[in-house]
């Protein structure tokens, strides 16, 4: 069968659409998309197309599961349990090149980890600790079970697992055999941007996942 890239170039070919919006990832986010979707399931009820808005409600739940999938995916790959263990959270914003993090996959994956017990190290180039702060709320069992940093080469020290969650630039030139020597082996790294070349980290000692190759 076909990996996700032949799909998105197919489907790509669309201008109206592009291969960069349907790019793999965690989900989308944004103040717009989620808004717009659910416009259309209300005008096409209104409309009298209820197969229609039961498509376009499919899309925002599917959207929903992919969070939840991520979640899971690095609980499982990390023995079923993330009690007390750190993990690395690489971007918060909704997507690269902004300080924006409405809808952003990274705040319900953050705060399923943090229920989970797990202790957060983030890091994101453009938004403000208060802003994580605000989209976090006070959740966890501890109720403040993770922390902010600005220190790229920091976030990673003693974690047990790394996780992109936004494609920013700086994420794609990390140098992973010095990141291995920071993290807690056994290591895992999920790359759900798909923004990292596995050729760059395989000779590194870490485990490695990354969407959309089939191998979930």
């Amino acid at each position: 069968g076909a990996n996700i890239d032949e799909v998105k170039k197919a489907i790509g070919l669309d201008t109206r659409i592009g291969s960069k919006f349907l790019n793999s990832g965690p989900g989308f986010g944004g103040s717009c998309f989620k808004k717009d979707i659910l416009n259309l399931t209300y005008l096409c009820e209104h409309f009298g197309l209820p197969e229609v808005s039961s498509y376009w409600d499919q899309v925002v739940s599917i959207n929903e599961w992919q969070k939840y999938r991520i979640y899971k995916l690095v609980i499982n790959k990390l023995f079923g349990n993330v009690s007390n263990k750190k993990i690395a959270i690489l971007g918060f914003a909704f997507k690269a090149d902004t300080n924006d993090t409405r809808e952003s996959p990274a705040i319900s994956i953050c705060k399923n980890f943090l229920v989970e017990g797990a202790i957060l190290s983030i890091h994101d180039p453009k938004v403000d600790e208060s802003q994580i702060k605000f989209d976090l709320g006070q959740v966890g069992k501890e109720n403040s079970n993770w922390f902010f940093s600005n220190d790229l080469n920091k976030t990673f020290e003693s974690a047990d697992a790394l996780i992109i969650l936004t494609e920013w630039e700086i994420y794609k030139n990390i140098d992973w055999k010095l990141v291995a020597k920071k993290m807690r082996s056994p290591a895992w790294v999920f790359d759900t941007r798909r923004i990292i070349d596995p050729s760059t980290i395989n000779d590194s000692k870490l485990s490695f996942w990354q969407i959309g190759l089939g191998l979930d």
